[in-house]
């Protein structure tokens, strides 16, 4: 029958998991304490504004609540580069979105816009101006806290992590527009060269790095000091990217993306997971493989902020009528990536964007399309995959539903559901 013929599969991924979150945040955090010289009743500056990380408030709260045990005087600072529309105002809204709130935590909470000039780098990315939040600036101490994982722009042997929150997220927009301004192929060493100047000039105690696992669970918590941060996040992204989760199959003509946002990818939708960057200058990876992604809405949770929306080739209607065209502007072109902000071909809805598919991948047979449909980039335990790929699916994947056609109700939606 020429149709498509879908049908709903599990994933299995290697799921380590932190078997006690309060006592891995207690235990690192006295660690971390232990390694430095630092006086009671001290102010300690936590930064704070990655989102999507897992069990983030717990980690705030109980990490507060250690500090302030050990006689320290805990304050959390919003340290999220241009986010937030680079205003304190903004930067409220996407903490209080994460549920990270003053109440919550049981520590200060600061969002400003000011940050300062510190210093600047030496060879061989010399005379770059380094800048800092004035809150860490005048804090006794300041401790990082991130979630280390591969980066949706960039590679190397610091991504997304404790280096990257220190000098692009604490610079807050101006230190993230200065690095920026650089380019994507000079991140990795640019992170390298102001950090540098951060860890040398102002009074970072240290970090705590957190690693997922690919059902976004904590794998692991790590407390690491101010002279062992450099190294010391390595070998957590090595563990990062070796539990991250992909799609089943390396070659698609289509893959659909239910839902993408800033709570899902820091680029709506993870570029690790799509195998696209659309960043000038920089080579597409060469898998996965995707002939035509499509994107049908944008959460809640992104207020918005639609960037990555160019990484798609189609989106319906709802999609665009959500987007908030300054705060993904600001975004993408703080980032350097303004064709991530490109609303890609828009249709009426999701009856009318596989329509337009099928025009565009002009199958022989439309039941020999490669399709995979996800809820979004970063939950990819279940999804549905066309039913001619099932043999090529390996044994850690299973299938957990009856085949179905692919339909759609009154108002144009699909139906995922024999």
């Amino acid at each position: 029958m020429d149709e498509v013929r879908l049908v709903k599969v599990r994933q299995r991924f290697e799921a380590p998991v932190v078997a006690d979150l309060a006592v891995a945040v207690r235990e690192e955090t006295r660690r971390l304490l232990a390694s430095c010289s630092l006086a009671s009743g001290s102010s300690v500056g936590i930064t704070v504004g990655s989102r999507g990380i897992s069990n983030i408030v717990d980690v705030y709260r109980v990490l507060a609540e250690t500090l302030n045990d050990e006689g320290y005087k805990p304050f959390l600072f919003a340290s999220m580069g241009s986010h937030g529309r680079g205003t304190a105002e903004g930067q409220q809204e996407v903490l209080r979105s994460l549920g990270v709130t003053q109440e919550k935590v049981g520590a200060p909470l600061l969002c400003s816009e000011e940050a300062v000039q510190v210093g600047e780098t030496e060879a061989p990315l010399a005379g770059l101006p380094v800048y800092a939040a004035r809150e860490a600036v005048e804090a006794d101490a300041i401790l990082a806290v991130n979630r280390v994982k591969p980066h949706t722009s960039f590679h190397g042997l610091y991504e997304s992590g404790l280096m990257k929150m220190l000098t692009v997220g604490m610079g807050r927009a101006s230190g993230a527009t200065m690095v920026h301004r650089l380019g994507w192929g000079s991140m990795v060493s640019a992170i390298e060269s102001i950090g540098g100047v951060v860890l040398e000039r102002l009074p970072v105690m240290g970090g705590l790095a957190i690693v997922e696992n690919a059902v976004e669970q904590v794998a692991r918590i790590e407390g690491i000091g101010a002279a062992e941060l450099p190294e010391g996040e390595k070998p957590l992204l090595e563990n990062a990217r070796a539990y991250m989760p992909a799609l089943p199959v390396r070659v698609l003509d289509l893959c659909v993306v239910r839902e993408m946002g800033k709570n899902y990818s820091g680029t709506g939708m993870d570029t690790n997971i799509i195998g696209r960057l659309r960043l000038q200058g920089l080579p597409e990876p060469e898998e996965p493989f995707i002939q035509c992604l499509a994107v049908l809405d944008l959460s809640e949770a992104s207020h918005g902020n639609a960037t990555g929306v160019g990484l798609a080739d189609f989106t319906t209607q709802r999609l665009a009528e959500k987007i908030d065209r300054g705060a993904t502007y600001l975004n993408c072109l703080t980032s350097g990536g303004p064709v991530r902000a490109a609303v890609p071909m828009t249709l009426s809805d999701d009856e009318a964007l596989f329509e337009a598919v099928w025009k565009a991948l002009k199958p022989e047979r439309l039941d020999r399309v490669r399709v995979a449909i996800v809820d979004n980039t970063l939950h990819l335990t279940e999804l549905w995959v066309s039913t001619n790929l099932l043999k090529e699916l390996k044994e850690d994947v299973e299938v957990i539903g009856k085949p179905f056609s692919l339909a759609f109700n009154n108002e144009g939606e699909m139906r995922l559901e024999p």
